[in-house]
């Protein structure tokens, strides 16, 4: 295993757990310590003894402790004892292991075989039930955007100057309505919106945009026949019918390729969490955002370890400029990233940006990879930003970034982060051949 202490500290769920993590990372508190291609394994002494075991391609921990949170302590010390390359040596996995990998095995066999289940449905025509079924919630979304065309109309009308002292279940209202009419994805977006009032001196033309775009996706819908089919699976996926990952697999393009895990934000999120994480593929080039949710203090679904390289397949939500992504395979056999493809000047960057937006006008984030541009600090204003060797300049998002000026040394390094339109947020760095995690994942 080729990871680094730093990057195994990034799956940690919390700073208490890395901070238990490390005290974890003794030798003397371990027996039976052993490792090979697929797994990390071995006992750990605390109040009871403890097994403890890591699949090295997707970094799933299993531990017979009580701990909640995944991973737990003894799952960090762990990783970190074989991050060091010394402590843990190449064995034979004990029965407790081998039975724990075939099971894995037989899981993900199954998961192959519904994939191809889903892909042959997928050609097969719907029973009269699934019709049924879709024809109610194509009416319940029909009435809800009906409702919402209503009070987009009302929200003109009657100017946007009262809003900034709207209460939240002004449109909290209008989102649980949305939700009755099992259009979620259109609840999400109003309830983003209640945030926007007063937020900036500009608010107004912010929540304008907003608005437009909210209306431009009832209108796409109701004309989803006329669509071209890709930017129609779009359409429905923004409005809230979904797909599950099997069907992703089957239905979407996937892509094999050494993927670098540039960095990870979390967001909170009504009842849970929301985690962004980051890719770019070295040979495809191709931009990649796998989002995972955690609802109620639940595990994630998948581990992922922000700083890495690791080769394996990456599967793309259907639509006209697919982002997201999730790894329908990858390989344990991982590498720190030493190198980092990027656009050449922040022009070269926008215009990709502007270029996706033209295919599908309701992305909202990008990552943008830059070569060769100094983080700047202006101490009159209390502004950071990215300039490029034109001069060019983007702003950071707000927050000290005295981390990424000190890798960078006052000169140019090679740059990843998040663009939402309006202000990067920094992910990662690489200067002499290293890549520095910056923000969630540092």
């Amino acid at each position: 295993m080729r990871l680094t202490s730093e990057q195994v500290l990034a799956l940690a769920p919390d700073a208490s757990s890395a901070a238990a993590g490390k005290k974890q990372a003794n030798p003397r508190v371990w027996r039976n310590l052993g490792q090979n291609e697929h797994a990390a394994w071995g006992e750990c002494q605390g109040s009871a003894v403890y097994q403890v075991r890591v699949e090295l391609e997707t970094f799933t921990v299993k531990c017979t402790c009580p701990s909640h949170k995944f991973p737990c302590k003894h799952g960090l010390g762990l990783l970190l004892l074989a991050a060091d390359g010394k402590t843990v040596p190449a064995a034979e996995p004990p029965e407790w292991v081998a039975s724990w990998l075939a099971k894995r095995a037989a899981t993900e066999s199954a998961k192959r075989e519904k994939v191809a289940e889903s892909a042959k449905a997928a050609d097969d025509a719907p029973t009269k039930e699934q019709l049924k079924r879709i024809e109610k919630r194509e009416n319940l979304v029909a009435h809800g955007l009906d409702a919402l065309d209503l009070w987009l109309s009302d929200l003109m009308r009657n100017g946007l100057a009262g809003l900034e002292g709207q209460p939240v279940t002004f449109w909290e209202r209008q989102a649980a309505q949305m939700v009755d009419s099992q259009a979620q994805g259109i609840a999400g977006r109003i309830r983003s919106m209640a945030e926007i009032p007063g937020s900036v001196p500009d608010w107004p033309a912010k929540l304008l945009g907003q608005l437009g775009r909210l209306a431009l996706l009832s209108h796409s819908y109701r004309r989803g026949d006329a669509l071209d089919p890709a930017l129609r699976e779009d359409v429905r996926q923004l409005t809230g019918w979904t797909l599950k990952e099997d069907e992703v697999t089957a239905r979407g393009e996937t892509v094999t390729d050494d993927w670098l895990l540039l960095g990870q934000h979390i967001e909170d999120e009504e009842r849970g969490k929301a985690q962004r994480t980051w890719l770019l593929g070295v040979q495809s080039l191709r931009p990649a955002l796998i989002l995972q949710f955690s609802f109620m203090n639940q595990p994630l679904k998948e581990m992922l370890a922000p700083g890495i390289r690791q080769h394996g397949d990456l599967s793309f939500w259907p639509g006209a400029a697919p982002l997201r992504a999730h790894f329908s395979a990858r390989s344990a056999d991982t590498a720190p990233i030493s190198a980092l493809p990027g656009h050449e000047s922040i022009e070269v960057f926008l215009g990709s940006a502007a270029a996706l937006l033209a295919r599908q006008p309701w992305h909202e984030r990008f990552l943008c990879s830059l070569r060769n541009v100094t983080p700047i600090y202006d101490i009159t204003r209390d502004r950071w930003h990215i300039r490029d060797s034109t001069g060019a300049a983007l702003p950071l998002r707000s927050g000290g970034h005295w981390r990424l000026l000190a890798i960078s040394g006052g000169a140019p390094v090679d740059f990843a982060g998040e663009w939402d339109g309006e202000t990067l947020l920094p992910l990662g760095a690489l200067a002499a051949n290293e890549y520095y995690l910056l923000g969630q994942g540092a």
